[in-house]
């Protein structure tokens, strides 16, 4: 972090009147085998208008999902990233007037709370800009530091599929840019699923056999993602954590398995419940949604996005 001294004394005044505009990808994370590790960018966003202003309290409104839902003053998770990095930025954070306009869905393994962070983390950023500046590294190392791991935050910050790792100066990414035959289709549940509980139901360690066979399928899906979407089906294999998570969500688990069975690339999207599948057509997108509309017991919605390559903006009016 690059930091203009006389400014940081008195950056929160610095900052009133300062307004950017932030949009955010979804992400799918771990992608089959990349547990932890492996994440793509989906062109489905939220966009935030963020001010700092010298009012006693922020101001928040929220449009689309979580409208009515989450909080409204200083808990909201957009506005916690950002005081977050203020304190890093070691500049006061003042008051903030946040309209949110989200299109992500909440609990359903597409990264909401990764792009929340990130949303938070970018707009103060977007504040600081001649304050105190942030290199990629300090955008995801803060970021990381809320989120616990980087998969989801990496391709919402830069966009593509990213390989996250972490070091002793903290974590790291590589992002590659997906074969324009790779054809995402989000398939999303009415019901939601807990992270913290998915996570719970994985053992603290697998048999030797199992993590070699994800080590295989994680280098095999690096190259199936950029240069071989041939070999997706069987790069998207996975031991380490999907059959754990089953007994939580048995219909994604048995759609997954229906999807696999008829060639479709199919994973659990993040810590699910949503199925991401990985189609290296178009049509086969349209296959997969008449499968999973007549297999499915209860409602599912198709999304067949795109892959997001530019990851997290943030600009200020005029731009």
């Amino acid at each position: 972090m690059n930091r203009t001294a006389p400014e940081v004394e008195g950056g929160a005044r610095a900052v009133i009147g300062r307004r950017v505009h932030v949009k955010v990808p979804a992400t799918s994370a771990n992608l089959g085998p990349g547990f932890d590790t492996l994440g793509l960018a989906l062109a489905r966003y939220d966009e935030l208008e963020i001010e700092a202003t010298d009012a006693a309290t922020h101001d928040i409104t929220v449009h689309g999902v979580g409208e009515g839902e989450v909080p409204l003053d200083g808990s909201h998770l957009v506005v916690r990233a950002m005081a977050h990095t203020f304190a890093r930025a070691g500049v006061e954070m003042p008051s903030v007037r946040l309209v949110a306009r989200n299109s992500i869905p909440h609990g359903r393994g597409l990264g909401s709370s990764g792009a929340a962070i990130v949303a938070g983390v970018i707009g103060a950023s977007g504040l600081l800009e001649g304050i105190v500046d942030f290199s990629a590294d300090d955008l995801l190392e803060i970021a990381t530091e809320l989120e616990g791991h980087p998969d989801n935050v990496a391709p919402a910050l830069f966009g593509g599929l990213t390989i996250a790792w972490v070091t002793p100066d903290g974590p790291r990414h590589k992002k590659l840019i997906v074969h324009r035959g790779v054809s995402p289709l989000v398939l999303v549940p009415e019901q939601e699923m807990s992270t913290a509980l998915a996570r719970s139901l994985q053992p603290e360690s697998v048999p030797h056999e199992d993590a070699v066979f994800n080590v295989s399928r994680s280098a095999l899906l690096v190259a199936a993602l950029i240069q071989s979407p041939e070999l997706l089906l069987q790069a998207t294999e996975d031991k380490l954590h999907q059959h754990y998570r089953a007994q939580a969500m048995p219909e994604t688990d048995r759609l997954i398995r229906a999807l696999r069975a008829e060639g479709h690339p199919a994973v659990v999207s993040g810590a699910g419940p949503s199925i991401l599948v990985l189609s290296s057509d178009p049509s086969e997108r349209a296959e997969a949604i008449r499968l999973v509309e007549e297999a499915a017991q209860t409602v599912w919605q198709p999304l067949p996005l795109a892959v997001d390559f530019l990851g997290a903006t943030v600009s200020t009016p005029g731009d």
